[in-house]
């Protein structure tokens, strides 16, 4: 019966969308939750390979994610700019070759990926393309499901999730194993194959030329007209003759006319061949002119801000925490990609908790509740790095496996009202780009929290060897996640986690 369902599932989905648009809908959202295998090794490279302390790597890090903060960038050219009457596949086609080069350079030079100026940049382009890549497809999404029907919205979006969730659990797996068995050049290598699949993929997908068709009937109109013009001038100047014994005066006049009206034709198509180069530049200009007009309403500001708030205040240590569970605890990279594992599923079960239990609830205790969880998570890495959970017998990685999975249920917690609440805050007609400006506040809220806390790991002096002030930065950490709990006046008070 299951599998009776899941092939009506599948042949519906394939009737209404076409079995390339599914097939580069799956490989660009597995390939986004399957970063994680190459991920983990570009953090070891950095430790290990380039001898960076733990304020370097976090601020590397942070350089290398900072084209996801700029997402709406991408969407406004993709929609704006078409190449060859095309708005989505050419970014497609970019966006994949961005992602493929750097991995192949960084893998196959040594003397390049042992630059740590380089190997960022190799990062920031790398990044580039999968967050241009992640801004198209979605726009893509946004047109089928405008096409098929609303119907398929949620069809297209548990589609997408869940090749998230299966890309991120395997990459995992495979990555710990990896790191344990193969040299980084080579991870890099294989994680390759994945953007080169992607690109090819790009070339099965057909996209009709938005925006173009009116201008080409118009054109064909036009030209229809033009001939009726010349024919009916034409039959004028062949009925004369047997009219009116013709006369020169009369044919002069006739042929003036003829070369007035064929100058305005000109006159008119060179107007209408400005218009059609120019309009890409008015639509940008109109794109961010409706962007910061709808951003300014105080309806979408001041929930944007508090989520601006709540992660910029908050340092991110995690690349430290990295250092620290290697260089101390000794914990191997296997176990480190089981954990990321556990906290793929929590991630799953934090979004069921959140559906089934809190999306009635008020928004301002769902995001309390959620920052009083997270700061808990704090105190059990402070008592980690204390050593306190040795005297009641619990291990370390126990502490780790456990810190992580609730992490990560936590956090859905949180990003599950911010997805729904920027959804619903959308006005009609720039969804797809405001959406994506959403989605790159909350991006750059959190690059700024991760180049906090490298300024706060290289003010207490921490290393990769030194780690006496690690409890001192999570303490911070801790009144960092409690500070934004002081803003939720930000956040209308009836609204709840399902609507607004």
């Amino acid at each position: 019966m299951a599998a009776a369902a899941s092939s009506w599932w599948a042949g519906r989905m394939a009737a209404a969308f076409g079995a390339p648009f599914l097939w580069i809908v799956c490989l660009i959202y597995f390939i986004q939750g399957f970063r994680s295998f190459v991920w983990t090794a570009v953090s070891y490279q950095m430790k290990d390979m380039m001898k960076l302390s733990p304020s370097a790597s976090q601020f590397l890090m942070s350089v290398a994610f900072f084209p996801w903060s700029i997402k709406p960038i991408y969407g406004i050219v993709s929609d704006c700019i078409p190449i060859k009457q095309r708005k989505r596949v050419p970014y497609l086609i970019i966006s994949s070759g961005l992602s493929l080069f750097p991995w192949l350079i960084i893998g196959l030079s040594d003397h390049l990926r042992s630059s740590s100026n380089f190997f960022t940049l190799m990062l920031v382009v790398q990044n580039l393309g999968s967050a241009m890549a992640d801004v198209v497809i979605d726009a893509m999404i946004a047109e089928a499901v405008r096409s098929a029907g609303s119907e398929f919205a949620g069809d297209l979006q548990s589609l997408s999730w869940s090749s998230m969730a299966v890309g991120g659990i395997f990459g995992s797996l495979l990555g710990g194993y990896a790191l344990s068995n193969l040299p980084l050049y080579t991870i890099y290598i294989i994680f390759s194959a994945l953007p080169l699949f992607q690109l090819v993929s790009c070339i099965f997908v057909e996209e009709s030329p938005k925006g173009f068709e009116n201008t080409v009937d118009n054109a064909a109109h036009d030209h229809a007209n033009d001939q009726n013009i010349d024919s009916t001038f034409a039959g004028e100047g062949s009925s004369e003759p047997l009219k009116y014994v013709g006369t020169r005066r009369r044919k002069g006049a006739h042929k003036k006319r003829k070369r007035r009206s064929l100058s305005k034709r000109c006159e008119a198509l060179e107007k209408h061949d400005k218009s059609i180069n120019a309009r890409p530049y008015l639509s940008l200009k109109s794109a961010f002119f409706s962007l910061c007009t709808a951003f300014k309403q105080p309806a979408i500001l001041r929930p944007m801000a508090w989520f601006f708030i709540s992660n910029a205040a908050i340092p991110n240590i995690s690349t430290v925490m990295f250092y620290y569970q290697t260089e101390v605890l000794h914990l191997e990279a296997s176990f480190l990609g089981t954990a990321r594992v556990i906290g793929w599923f929590s991630l799953m079960l934090g979004t069921y908790i959140y559906n089934r239990y809190l999306k009635h609830k008020k928004l301002r205790n769902i995001l309390m509740f959620a920052h009083v969880g997270l700061a808990i998570i704090t105190v059990l890495d402070i008592l980690l790095v204390s050593g306190l959970h040795i005297q009641y017998g619990i291990a370390d990685k126990y502490m780790v496996l456990w810190g992580s999975a609730l992490a990560d249920a936590i956090n859905q917690f949180k990003m599950m009202p911010f997805l729904i609440l920027s959804g619903q805050l959308c006005p009609p007609g720039i969804e797809g780009t405001l959406f994506a400006l959403f989605m790159s506040i909350n991006n750059l809220s959190s690059t700024l929290g991760s180049f906090l806390g490298a300024a706060l790991t290289s003010a207490l002096n921490i290393s990769s060897v030194q780690f006496d002030n690690l409890a001192l930065s999570l303490a911070v950490q801790l009144i960092g996640t409690l500070l934004p709990i002081g803003f939720l006046f930000l956040i209308p008070r009836e609204v709840t986690g399902l609507t607004s």
